[in-house]
């Protein structure tokens, strides 16, 4: 595999079905040895990609590894982590501006319901889509969000690319309600029923490592992302539940196949939604 410090991962490559999150704490665990160690060994069967991420706030490192679809090999990442906090996920529907520029920070946003149920983990996610359609003036600094599920149904996950920390944190004191965006359709996200808990942190990429694309595989096979057309359906990133904030706007990627390119977000807390 290939090691590249500023690579950031190609979130809808059409050969990666599957998705592994998994954490650990940095003052515990070297991102060069990581790295170098993926770079290095030989590759588990699926593997398609490693990125490393650091949070801004915290000392908390987060690794997100692509796999061919249902091959993630859980094991391998928490070894490779040093930690078993892993969830497996499914890459839903992204969000791309258009002419977007290159992300300086990656806001992640999860959302977690009170139950299985991958209907409504789809429902939540268009209700985010609907309320950035409503933006007349999307913020400024959003790039994509990708909107992950959890293959248990309990949780979404957006991978929200900014093009800083600041254009985030700046879209969340705009619109005065902890979203990113003001639309009315927010309100919708923040009531969303079966909602327990949501929130939202900002990374920083460490480096990734990638294999090269696999030809003849696509995100068919994952039942994982439709793009849509960004002048339509707006860009959905920031918006996540309860306490804190998220946000998004641009092209489009939905359950089943990759298209092109995708969206931003971010959200942090108790009930409300802010992707």
């Amino acid at each position: 595999m290939t090691a590249n410090r500023a690579s950031w991962p190609d979130v809808d490559r059409p050969d990666a079905g599957s998705v592994l999150l998994a954490e650990a704490d940095a003052r515990e665990t070297s991102p060069k040895a990581i790295l170098d160690r993926v770079r290095r060994e030989p590759s588990p069967p699926g593997l398609r990609s490693v990125a490393l991420f650091r949070s801004i706030e915290d000392d908390t490192l987060v690794a997100y590894t692509q796999w061919a679809k249902d091959q993630a090999d859980h094991a391998y990442v928490a070894d490779l982590m040093g930690a078993g906090n892993l969830v497996e996920y499914r890459l839903h529907r992204s969000g791309v501006r258009d002419n977007s520029p290159a992300p300086g920070c990656v806001v992640l946003v999860t959302v977690d319901f009170d139950g299985s149920d991958p209907q409504r983990q789809q429902r939540w996610i268009d209700t985010v889509f609907d309320a950035m359609a409503g933006e007349t003036q999307p913020a400024q600094g959003g790039i994509s969000g990708h909107f992950h599920v959890s293959v248990d149904g309990t949780r979404v996950l957006n991978y929200a690319e900014w093009t800083d920390e600041r254009a985030h944190r700046e879209a969340l004191e705009r619109s005065g309600q902890g979203t990113v965006g003001s639309s009315l359709g927010w309100r919708r996200v923040q009531e969303f029923p079966g909602v327990i808990s949501g929130g939202y942190r900002r990374f920083r990429l460490v480096g990734s490592v990638s294999a090269t694309p696999v030809e003849g595989e696509v995100a068919e096979e994952v039942g994982g992302a439709e793009v849509l057309d960004s002048r339509r359906s707006g860009w959905p990133s920031m918006s996540a539940p309860t306490s804190r904030p998220m946000a998004g706007q641009g092209t489009c990627t939905r359950a089943g196949r990759r298209c092109s390119s995708p969206p931003a977000g971010d959200g942090r807390g108790g009930s409300g939604v802010r992707p």
